[in-house]
């Protein structure tokens, strides 16, 4: 019998979450995701050094000033990094846009625009990269516009059904749930509560999601993240994508039980009415989820943080005497 992670493949595109070229070549994924945390573990490995030497140098020749150089190398490292997993992944990468621009329609559409135009440079269409923006309001309106403007966008940060719901609406190709977190702060409130399985609440929020969107017609691609263990991997087997750290694919790999798919669009059910969110109940809802408002809030606190380090960082190194 195949591995599950072949099974797995069978009916889920894979996604390798990780920056790391080596583990995305290992286990052949259709797509990758990069996010600040990655690029900044991906920056200290070795087959990267003279990449960020090379985009340091290029960030000082085309930074409008001296203060935006850093922000600039980040940004150009990013795509850097992108094309050359692009090399081994036959679909897509997703590149996110700094997360210092979540609550900013107007800045995140510079961004993505900016992001799309490097790579367009490096003569990588825009149909290979998908642009990752927080799922806050803001974020999903500059990705309405990004869609009709024929840019696609992986909304990340969503831990809600009315995050989900509006995401659709919009027309986003595809959005990026969090098992994992969901999981992590339902721990922390009740330690105690069974949580195996398909009583997952990561689980059950993204399966949630999946059946709304199928039972009624959205587009939308729905690829879980953010996964604990391979049990939640299984337990969302069908799901439209997954996008997996390299630890729990390796895990997949070397598990040869017979794998289930569990969602599928055949099956797909939701009894929950179709619902459209204007801005003022969109925000009101995400308020009454403490759940998704302190993980978003979080995440966003998290990207900015690693932005900030990967960009001291470049600024460091831009300082070093040759050698």
């Amino acid at each position: 019998m195949a591995n599950k992670l072949e099974q797995l493949k069978s009916f889920t595109d894979v996604v390798a979450d990780t920056g790391d070229i080596e583990a995305i070549a290992k286990f052949k994924p259709l797509d990758a995701t990069t996010n600040p945390s990655l690029l900044l573990k991906a920056a200290g490995l070795e087959q990267y050094q003279g990449l960020i030497d090379t985009t340091i140098a290029w960030a000082h020749e085309n930074a409008p000033s001296a203060e935006e150089v850093a922000n600039l190398a980040a940004t150009k490292l990013g795509v850097a990094i992108g094309c050359e997993i692009l090399k081994i992944v036959p679909g897509r990468i997703s590149t996110e846009v700094d997360a210092r621009l979540s609550f900013d329609t107007a800045k995140t559409l510079s961004k993505a625009r900016q992001i799309i135009a490097l790579y367009e440079a490096e003569g990588i269409a825009k149909d290979r990269v998908l642009i990752k923006i927080a799922a806050t309001w803001e974020g999903i309106r500059a990705a309405e516009i990004l869609e009709k403007e024929g840019i696609n966008c992986n909304l990340t940060l969503l831990f809600s059904f009315c995050q989900a719901a509006a995401c659709a609406e919009a027309g986003v190709y595809l959005i990026s749930p969090f098992v994992g977190r969901i999981l992590d702060w339902n721990k922390a409130k009740n330690p105690d509560g069974d949580f195996s399985g398909a009583n997952d609440p990561g689980v059950v929020s993204v399966s949630s999601i999946y059946n709304y969107y199928k039972t009624y017609g959205y587009n939308t691609i729905v690829m879980g993240a953010s996964f604990r263990n391979i049990g939640e991997i299984e337990n969302l087997a069908g799901c439209d994508r997954l996008t997996i750290s390299p630890q729990l694919l390796e895990e997949l790999k070397q598990d040869e039980a017979a794998l289930e798919c569990v969602l599928s669009k055949e099956t797909a059910s939701s009894d929950i009415a179709q619902v459209r969110y204007d801005e003022a109940q969109f925000r009101l809802v995400l308020n009454e989820d403490a759940m998704a408002t302190e993980k978003l809030a979080e995440g966003i606190r998290n990207f900015i943080a690693d932005q900030i380090k990967l960009e001291t960082l470049l600024t460091e190194r831009s300082t070093q005497p040759a050698m």
